[in-house]
């Protein structure tokens, strides 16, 4: 009985570290996102030459 348990406990473990590594590989992504949406918005609005495009 005990060796059931012991198994249990060690797939319970595995699975809860599954599930962080894959939050952390999902807020990674949403950084990721959101550092590229700043960036080209940064350079959507100044343009190369430092002017708006729209100007």
């Amino acid at each position: 009985m005990t060796e059931q348990k012991d198994r249990l406990t060690r797939e319970r473990e595995e699975i809860a570290a599954r599930v962080a590594s894959f939050k952390a590989t999902q807020e990674k992504f949403e950084r990721e996102r959101e550092e590229y949406f700043v960036t080209t918005l940064e350079n959507a609005r100044n343009g190369s030459d430092g002017k708006p495009f729209w100007s």
